[in-house]
């Protein structure tokens, strides 16, 4: 929608109209309006520009109320071309810097990703858990432990260190189990783990009569060990903050909010929403039906990707009611990504 699609008087009063509501959620009147808006004119002119804005369909009449609400579409025409962005507070920008460090984990930057998101925002903060695919395997070590199990030391993307013990059939010798991990760092070091694993099954499966035990030896354990990596990543989001969405629900709207809750524990809406996210370039923002699902139909998500450096990873945003304070929310989206990113391309 073009800024010009209403009158520069009309956006005012819209953009008035819009703040307000987010400030204390209730219904808008003329009066009001007339008191805030620091415009001269009459309460007449207001009721006849605010009806007009009604026709149009950016406004609505709760049927409880003579006051007025956004509607999405009166939200976007807002967020388009009305919004007057704040930067993020200094406070909140020192809490993300000294959060988001290089030195962490990728696992450990998404946890704390997500928990920032939701206490700077007050809103739900959510984070998706980087593809197994962009997971690359950079080194494994092998060392014997009592009985029959072995610790298995695994390096991931250069930064991140996973611990894990797997049970093995027969006991090894440090030596054999240095000699394995040797093997493998060999043949697979820097491919994605999804593609080891499924090369090693190949080569389990397809050349097992031809493989001598020391190279059946080696695969056994790496694919034991990826086992576990896998069934580590079960997780496609962290999110951080849904009580926070109760604290700013209408009883009306406390039926909807519980089957919003179902479909967080089923994923399946919300990851596609993500995914859509995850192609695009900087902030984007679903305002309401916008979304393409019903559950989302009283709240707004504010996402935007992250990567490396060389490609994107995941997304992370932010889920809140449709009056969430835009103007805080959308930069403290943004700036987040840019520093998991910068934090995971160090």
């Amino acid at each position: 929608m073009a800024a010009g699609a209403i009158s520069e008087r009309a956006s005012i009063l819209l953009k008035t109209l819009v703040e307000h509501h987010i400030q204390d959620g209730q219904p808008v009147g003329s009066s009001t309006l007339l008191k805030v808006a620091g415009l001269p004119v009459s309460a007449a002119t207001i009721r006849n520009v605010m009806s007009d804005l009604e026709e149009r369909g950016y406004l609505q009449s709760p049927h409880t109320s003579a006051g007025r609400v956004p509607t999405v579409l009166g939200y976007r025409l807002f967020v388009d071309t009305l919004l007057q962005i704040q930067a993020p507070e200094d406070e909140a920008v020192s809490a993300l810097r000294a959060e988001l460090n290089p030195d962490k984990s990728t696992t450990e930057l998404v946890q704390a990703a997500s928990s920032l998101l939701s206490n700077i925002t007050a809103q739900a903060g959510l984070v998706t858990v980087p593809r197994q695919e962009a997971n690359q395997l950079r080194q494994v070590e092998f060392l014997p432990l009592s009985g029959n199990r072995v610790l298995v030391i695994l390096v991931v993307n250069e930064r991140e260190v996973q611990n894990r013990i797997i049970h093995t059939q027969r006991p090894f010798t440090e030596t054999q189990l240095r000699d394995a991990a040797s093997m493998v760092n060999q043949r697979y070091a820097g491919q994605a783990l999804n593609q080891v694993k499924e090369r090693i099954l190949h080569e389990m499966r397809e050349a097992r009569s031809q493989i001598d035990s020391y190279l059946g030896d080696a695969l056994d354990l790496a694919s034991k060990a990826l086992d576990q990596d896998q069934e580590g990543e079960a997780d496609d989001y962290m999110m951080v903050g849904e009580s926070r969405l109760l604290g700013s629900a209408t009883a009306e709207e406390m039926p909807t909010l519980r089957d919003l809750f179902e479909s967080f524990e089923q994923k399946k809406d919300l990851l596609h929403l993500l995914e859509r996210s995850t192609r695009a370039d900087g902030v984007q923002i679903f305002i309401g039906e916008e979304a393409g699902y019903d559950i989302f139909g009283n709240y707004s998500v504010v996402t935007a990707p992250y990567n490396d450096g060389f490609r994107t990873l995941g997304v992370l945003g932010v889920i809140g009611p449709k009056r969430m304070e835009y103007a805080r929310v959308i930069p403290i989206v943004d700036v987040t990504a840019r520093m998991l990113s910068s934090a995971l391309s160090t």
